[in-house]
């Protein structure tokens, strides 16, 4: 069977589904619940776009992280092959490729990602590209190197255990005072595209071309494409 793995940039099509931010396991299983019903045919989607963070923490080169969201690693993986999926990896889910091999997997370098609707430039990232701070920038790509994470490898269940259990106990549903602001600063990174669409703020709002979609954890909603419009819906 043919690959839909496709490394060029595409066509958004009409009911695109986009899914950001749900955390899983930690915070509700509503991701896994969706993946369900769509491997079941009760949600279709033309394409799925994973806006990133969909794991509260997941990362390729090793195992043993995988053991605490199998169940959704192993849909993904049988919908991957006969569904369109493209993945933006976000700070909490990254270096999935090898996990993931039939999907379009975005690395925190390779965003934004630039897909078209008609005649619409639209950028898409989870969103902790931009506006970020020199010292996050440098931790993601620490984080990221599978260097560091194979030499991390004999203290993996001691650091991995601890960060799961750190993970559980954190409030990551607040509104973000000043967000206008940090629109605008990002907006000032990208040039001549008609839509910016983003995760990882959990905000659900649109601001002008800026759209940040609603995070599947805490406003239980996901963005769907309609008529060359993103709206939120809850499933």
């Amino acid at each position: 069977m043919d690959k839909l793995k496709r490394k060029e940039p595409g066509r958004i099509k009409d009911g695109a589904l986009f899914v950001a931010d749900s955390h899983y396991p930690h915070h509700g299983d509503a991701f896994l619940v969706l993946l369900q019903k769509i491997a079941s045919g009760e949600i279709a989607a033309p394409q799925l776009f994973l806006m990133g963070d969909n794991f509260d923490l997941l990362f390729g080169y090793n195992e043993y992280i995988q053991t605490f969201s199998k169940e959704a690693i192993v849909l993904l993986q049988s919908l991957s092959k006969t569904l369109e999926i493209h993945y933006f990896e976000g700070n909490h889910d990254f270096c999935l490729s090898t996990l993931f091999p039939n999907m379009n997997v975005y690395t925190r370098e390779q965003q934004p990602v630039f897909f078209s609707f008609g005649e619409k430039k639209i950028a898409i990232s989870h969103g902790d590209k931009y506006a970020t701070g020199f010292i996050y920038d440098l931790y993601c790509k620490i984080l990221r190197n599978p260097a560091v994470l194979t030499l991390l490898k004999p203290f993996e269940k001691s650091i991995i255990n601890h960060q799961m259990a750190a993970l559980s106990k954190k409030e990551i549903c607040r509104r973000f005072d000043g967000f206008k602001k940090r629109v605008d600063q990002i907006l000032s990174c990208y040039q001549e595209v008609d839509c910016v669409v983003e995760g990882h703020f959990h905000q659900s709002r649109i601001i002008g071309k800026y759209i940040s979609l609603p995070s599947l954890a805490c406003q239980k909603k996901v963005g769907v494409f309609k008529n060359g419009k993103m709206v939120f819906e809850e499933i």
